[in-house]
């Protein structure tokens, strides 16, 4: 079942041929976790999602509220029959067909779609998780790189990259060979008493689990936080580094080359990221 401009349909809707989204890239997406009848962090996915199809010159319709696209979601869940209460759901807002790389039209359509979750919580896993750079594609620092755009190519050939070479995920790195991201998620590194994760300029996803750990980390007071660019060559000389997205929530990295991380700050974040999951 998916949701398409409103209308409930049993079937996936055949996507036209000259769709924008499928032709250019022309589409933002949000992904949400909900469970127990609760959107984790449903104000920041709307004011995301505003933001970004205003970054786009999309035209913003009139009935897009939080509660008119809160209901939208969950009308579209209720026709899931299962005793299944948590969901991965997937919002793709596209510009209505019309012209080549100008558009005819700045109004947008909407699908909603999902797929149902085992666990309701954030759990954290600690089994061997190996990551690589991938340096053969990087990622342009600049505010498009950090919407949820349908354009994720270089996200697609990392991941590739990662099956073939028995990788269970890759860093990204942007034009000045920085850090910029996993394939899935932001990236936090720690360094004894420092946490830090690469600034929105250096191109990576404004994540909406990677504000939410940003907020909790600012409380640890064992610990310095910073915005601030990682060197690949900061990778192994760290403690700890974990990725962060809103469905994993947080996944601790274990091995980069010979180097092998700690879960410290993890094991900390986790049971306060639940709490904070619950009361948002």
């Amino acid at each position: 079942m998916i949701n398409f401009n409103g209308t409930l349909l049993l079937e996936e809707k055949q996507i036209e041929l000259h769709n924008r989204g499928l032709n250019y890239g022309d589409a933002v997406f949000e992904t949400m976790k909900v469970s127990g009848g609760k959107i984790f962090f449903w104000e920041d996915h709307y004011f995301r999602l505003m933001a970004s199809m205003r970054i786009l010159r999309m035209e913003i319709p009139m009935n897009f509220t939080m509660e008119f696209l809160q209901n939208e979601i969950f009308k579209t869940l209720e026709s899931e029959k299962s005793d299944t209460k948590t969901f991965r759901v997937k919002m793709l807002v596209w510009r209505k067909t019309g012209g080549k790389y100008r558009p005819a039209t700045n109004n947008v359509e909407y699908a909603i779609s999902f797929e149902t979750l085992k666990i309701p919580f954030y759990t954290l896993e600690e089994n061997e998780y190996e990551v690589e750079l991938f340096k053969d594609h990087y990622i342009n620092s600049g505010l498009l790189s950090t919407i949820k755009t349908t354009g994720k190519i270089v996200n697609i050939l990392g991941s590739i990259y990662a099956s073939e070479n028995e990788y269970d995920n890759c860093l990204l790195i942007n034009e000045d060979k920085q850090i910029v991201e996993a394939l899935n998620g932001n990236i936090f590194l720690v360094k004894e008493n420092q946490i830090k994760t690469p600034p929105l300029s250096d191109g990576c996803l404004n994540g909406i689990m990677r504000k939410q750990i940003i907020s909790l980390l600012k409380n640890f007071s064992e610990y310095t936080f910073e915005e601030a660019s990682i060197s690949p060559f900061e990778l192994q000389k760290a403690d700890e580094i974990f990725i962060t997205n809103v469905i994993v929530g947080i996944r601790p990295i274990t091995k980069f080359r010979k180097k092998e991380f700690s879960t410290t700050v993890a094991k900390n974040l986790i049971s306060r990221l639940n709490a904070k999951a619950r009361l948002d």
